[in-house]
């Protein structure tokens, strides 16, 4: 008995942590427009020394919106990204993400 509402509460703790990762696509989309389009372009796919985000997951987008604003290092436009990242919010990356997975494929 005690390992089914074990694992009862384990599922319910990995359901909560998804809908908290989901994000808001049209939160997304708005500070996508604010921040991210001059470098990252209006399909995703970058300009001249900025990568394209285009196929990314959200997963991926999510951790490395957040290494950014722990100002890791992470490639050569680190610093820049480090500069856009560091006042994100953990729902703005989340928005972010959502609305980068979802739309960028």
């Amino acid at each position: 008995m005690k390992r089914l509402q074990l694992l009862a509460i384990c599922a319910a703790v990995a359901l909560g942590a998804l809908e908290a990762q989901a994000g808001d696509v049209a939160a997304g989309e708005a500070r996508y427009a604010e921040t991210c389009v001059t470098c990252h372009g209006n399909a995703g796919k970058g300009m001249a020394s900025f990568p394209a985000i285009v196929g990314r997951d959200a997963d991926y987008i999510a951790s490395r919106l957040t290494q950014y604003r722990a100002k890791e290092q992470v490639g050569p436009n680190s610093a820049i990204m480090i500069s856009w990242a560091v006042p994100l919010s953990d729902e703005e990356i989340a928005n972010l993400a959502a609305y980068i997975s979802t739309t960028f494929r």
